[in-house]
């Protein structure tokens, strides 16, 4: 994202003023009370959020808690590269009830391709040790688990398997962002080859044909879940409406940030917490066609055989500047086409065996 087409960061406070803080808390909990919320998920993240500090993450916390009624359950969860992560920090955290999600592409060699600090020095050791810390002590119960952006440089399975040594409860692997105009890496629009498909198969081999779990793989239960006629729980699978704004440093509301990868001003709603309630940024209509389900997917699309399972893809990766704007397909629709049917004949396989297979003695069959 801050190497997109959208620059508008550079303009930006590094970091919320307390001002904007506190108007933040409030319309948390205005808009709880006005829809009557049992739950909010309260997302921390950057840039790197840890650089703004343990004073301000802990006023931002405690100022959500006082604004939101107490009968509202409250998550909070930061998103981290684990440069910063110290003891400090995980005590904090656990004060706080704050559960902690880490960035990390792999091995030493597949993480400092990109990850690396402003001096060219690779954050692989730090990072690592970092995870380790969560990973293995006290803190454990806050980790929530390990973010990875696919390179298609780096080998799947041994991309995977150094990120179970951190016994992680939980694998994120990302599609990197880009579409229609602005193609992701090794990703040919007029192509039909699946170079995605192929490296999340071999880590769906892996994790699925592992003889006990090992770690969730959030991508590919996902998948699962959706096939067996579940419910998708994460952007870019499955037709659940998209629940939730972006609050900037500036106080600004706005879309899905990730919508910067696609041309400037695409997130930005021209609304702001000092004078702006949530509703009305969910009553804007790209907030609304986010929402629509499969009335907002392409033709083709709405028509698909995998569409209750695809949903059409990441909003943003639909994005084309050719005036269709983001009712296309997905970019990497070749690649989701084959992941899912691969993990669907996979799982009718073992669906199948265990129908044939002679129920115990007072077991109903299936």
């Amino acid at each position: 994202m801050y190497r997109s087409v959208d620059q508008v960061w550079r303009t930006q406070p590094r970091t919320m003023s307390p001002a904007v803080m506190e108007s933040t808390a409030r319309r948390i909990g205005e808009h709880a009370r006005a829809h009557g919320l049992g739950a909010l998920g309260i997302v921390l993240h950057g840039g790197e959020p840890l650089l703004a500090g343990k004073e301000f993450i802990s006023s931002a916390v405690r100022a959500i808690r006082r604004e939101v009624d107490e009968t509202v359950q409250l998550t909070y969860a930061i998103q981290t590269n684990g440069v910063r992560l110290d003891e400090e920090y995980l005590e904090l955290f656990a004060e706080l009830h704050v559960r902690v999600g880490i960035s990390m592409d792999g091995d030493r060699t597949a993480h400092d391709r990109h990850r690396r600090r402003a001096d060219g020095r690779g954050s692989h050791a730090q990072v690592a040790a970092a995870v380790d810390r969560i990973a293995e002590g006290p803190y454990r119960p806050l980790f929530s688990g390990l973010l990875c952006t696919i390179d298609l440089d780096n080998d799947p399975v041994r991309t995977y398997r150094a990120l179970l040594r951190h016994r992680p409860p939980m694998v994120d692997f990302l599609l990197p962002h880009g579409n229609w105009s602005t193609p992701p890496p090794g990703r040919n629009p007029a192509s039909a080859d699946t170079p995605y498909a192929d490296w999340l198969i071999e880590v769906f081999e892996q994790w699925y044909g592992a003889p006990v779990q090992e770690t969730r793989v959030r991508i590919l239960e996902q998948i699962v879940a959706l096939l067996l006629g579940g419910r998708a729980v994460v952007e870019g699978l499955g037709l659940e409406p998209l629940g939730y704004v972006v609050i900037e440093t500036d106080g600004s509301i706005s879309q899905d940030d990730t919508l910067r990868t696609t041309y400037p001003g695409a997130a930005a709603t021209a609304l702001h917490v000092l004078k702006d309630p949530f509703d009305r940024a969910l009553n804007q209509s790209a907030l609304v066609a986010r929402r629509s389900g499969l009335a907002a997917l392409a033709t083709g699309c709405q028509s698909c055989r995998l569409r209750r399972v695809c949903g059409g893809g990441h909003y943003a990766h639909r994005y084309r500047a050719d005036g269709t704007g983001f009712v296309n397909p997905s970019v990497y629709c070749p690649d989701l086409t084959a992941l899912i049917d691969h993990v669907r004949r996979r799982v009718a396989q073992d669906v199948d065996r265990l129908r044939a297979a002679p129920a115990p003695t007072g077991t109903p069959p299936l």
